[in-house]
């Protein structure tokens, strides 16, 4: 049998720090200091320096991804890039401005979307691809984040969103690697709310003016927050749980078997229900209140932190969960060390 494993982690983190005081401000202090930190979850957020481009942080990933390998550029098959649609230029593709910027002269690339959850969706499509091409070895899914540039933090619906912050991470995976295997996945869509939330100037229903550009600039909305939070309040964990388990009966496990949960970003109490429905310990996660919501990159990120704090080892059972809004649940499942 074909096996698929992560054989390289690339991250790049931005310099700049955004931190709770400076949030509280920005919302001229109706949301506090204090609310930010224990509510919200966020002590500090990166936010993107003048040259972290969206394609340009996913080259930095990407190049330490394969430095991470001990890998040519040249072994690559195949890019798929989960960056955001808001990058140096539009209607560029930024996997093949990746891929010419690595020197990856062997690979094809395409860009694929499905905001937050975009690299647990890729990682499915980069196994799938792997298992069903002879001719496809190597992939890379690799991307950079900075949606929080649209941020309006006066809008007092938009505080969900007050943690997204800035990055870009890479992983690389090998057929029969024979290590870090990537088992189960499972993605659960629900296209009632794909225009509940979104950026809602420049595009083609509600185009630039020369009146509404600044505005525009900062327009990332709920464009129908009551019906986006009351059928998500029904739904959404539900979804989530429906993902993990079957992810995790994909891979012939159960709840009880993970040791590490590598979760993306949202307020604390959410975070600490996560853990507790599915039977976890605060060490067997890492919250990340120092770093915000980079989006797809935050399951990178989760994992090379827990590898280098020993959260993850040989043996561990690591436990990849995104959201994204559309509304998109997904889950996978990746056993750590050798086979």
């Amino acid at each position: 049998m074909v096996n698929v494993g992560v054989v390289g982690l690339g991250l790049y983190v931005p310099e700049n720090k955004m931190t709770a005081k400076e949030i509280s401000e920005a919302t001229n202090g109706i949301w506090s200091e204090d609310a930010i930190i224990n509510k919200l979850g966020i002590v500090e957020k990166t936010i993107p320096g003048d040259d972290d481009g969206t394609q340009e942080m996913g080259v930095r990933a990407a190049l330490e991804a394969l430095k991470d390998a001990n890998m040519k550029p040249e072994e690559l098959d195949v890019i798929i890039c989960m960056g955001e649609e808001w990058k140096e230029y539009p209607l560029t593709t930024s996997a093949l401005y990746i891929q010419g910027k690595i020197g990856a002269i062997n690979a094809w690339g395409i860009d694929v979307q499905n905001r937050c959850c975009t690299t647990v969706s890729a990682i499915k499509m980069a196994k799938d691809m792997i298992v069903a091409d002879e001719d496809i070895n190597t992939i890379m899914v690799v991307g950079g984040y900075r949606n929080g540039d649209f941020v309006d933090y006066k809008d007092h619906n938009m505080s969900m969103m007050f943690n997204l912050s800035a990055g870009g991470g890479a992983i690389i995976l090998k057929k029969n690697a024979n290590k870090n295997l990537v088992l189960g996945s499972h993605i659960k869509a629900n296209g009632d709310f794909s225009r509940d939330a979104g950026v809602e100037i420049g595009g083609i229903i509600n185009p630039f003016n020369k009146d509404n550009v600044e505005e525009g600039y900062k327009s990332l909305r709920l464009m129908n927050a009551k019906h986006m939070k009351d059928g998500l309040n029904a739904i959404s964990m539900p979804n989530w749980f429906e993902c993990i388990d079957k992810s995790l009966e994909k891979s012939g496990l159960k709840r009880e078997d993970i040791d590490y949960l590598a979760v993306l970003h949202f307020k604390k109490s959410m975070h600490d229900y996560m853990l507790k429905e599915l039977g976890l310990n605060e060490d067997q996660a890492i919250y990340l209140s120092d770093y915000g919501h980079m989006g797809q990159v935050d399951q990178i990120l989760s994992l090379k932190l827990a590898l280098e704090a020993g959260k993850v080892k040989d043996g561990s059972v690591v436990l990849m969960i995104a959201a994204g809004i559309g509304y998109v649940w997904s889950a996978n499942v990746v056993k750590w060390g050798e086979c």
